[in-house]
């Protein structure tokens, strides 16, 4: 068996395509504002791309810079000017934050209605009450992945490797929500082999590379690799070893290639339904 590859680049492709024509018809261009505080090599990567995709929609993008020495009340009075600014729709604070700042906290002072992160405690409630508003665009865009090969998860065995806010319980719920039965672990799990081995779905996204080995992989069974793990040569790896899974696996998600790109697509439409809203 040859795994069908779920091509997240294509997909993201695509779905940018449809999402900029539906934006030309809004009133007024939908509005993305990004923190970016400190130097962080990775952060400045992410961000660049976000801007670069945004300006392709034909959105309003505007980039904060903060030095790596900002204090935390900068970044709060930072967030709560863009609160206040009526051309701005959706508000991203870029994690993590310089100098052991708390994130959460910033990420909370975003008005939940421009919370396109999907981070705060009102949106994350919403989800875990199945009454989900801007989702966190990681477990969206794995949620559009899936629904675009085709693959019916209820009644599906479904099984989360990690249980981060930022993805671990978010899938989860999108999961359960779509009727797969879902068992979430993480790194205390005991036996976590013998758990992939007759999961339908797998989705890790516990950040160690190669950690899934692909033995384990149950034969059929669709694989999301949420993982994004930099190597000593520089190259990209995620958390499943992709050869040997791909060999089991009925679909996978490669790395580089496959959730990264669904990631920022699903950021562009979550800001575009935020524009929605408040334009009414």
């Amino acid at each position: 068996m040859t795994a069908q590859v779920l091509d997240g680049r294509a997909l993201a492709r695509q779905l940018n395509k449809a999402l900029k024509q539906r934006a030309a018809e809004l009133a007024r261009p939908p509005g993305l504002a990004v923190i970016l505080a400190g130097e962080d090599p990775a952060s400045q990567v992410y961000v660049r791309m976000k801007g670069r995709v945004a300006e392709r929609l034909g959105f309003h993008h505007q980039q904060i810079d903060l030095p790596a020495d900002t204090s935390l009340d900068t970044i709060l009075s930072t967030v709560d000017r863009l609160n206040q600014d009526d051309s701005v729709d959706g508000i991203l604070v870029q994690l993590p934050l310089p100098g052991g700042l708390d994130g959460r906290v910033a990420t909370e002072r975003v008005l939940p209605d421009k919370d396109v992160d999907g981070l705060t405690s009102v949106n994350a409630g919403l989800l875990s009450q199945g009454r989900p508003h801007l989702v966190s665009c990681t477990p969206f865009g794995v949620m559009r992945l899936l629904e675009s090969s085709g693959i019916a998860l209820e009644g599906l065995d479904a099984c989360v490797i990690g249980r981060s806010n930022l993805v671990g319980r978010p899938v989860a719920h999108l999961l359960e929500q779509r009727n797969a039965t879902v068992t979430q672990c993480h790194s205390r799990t005991r036996d976590l082999p013998e758990i992939v081995k007759r999961s339908d779905v797998v989705v890790a996204a516990i950040g160690r590379s190669n950690h899934v080995k692909g033995e384990w992989i149950k034969p059929g069974a669709v694989v999301i690799d949420v993982g994004v793990n930099r190597m000593e040569d520089g190259s990209l790896i995620g958390d499943v070893e992709y050869d040997a899974a791909a060999q089991r696996a009925a679909a996978i998600t490669p790395v580089p290639g496959g959730v990264g790109p669904m990631t920022i697509a699903m950021l562009m439409e979550n800001t575009y339904k935020a524009a929605v809203h408040h334009q009414g």
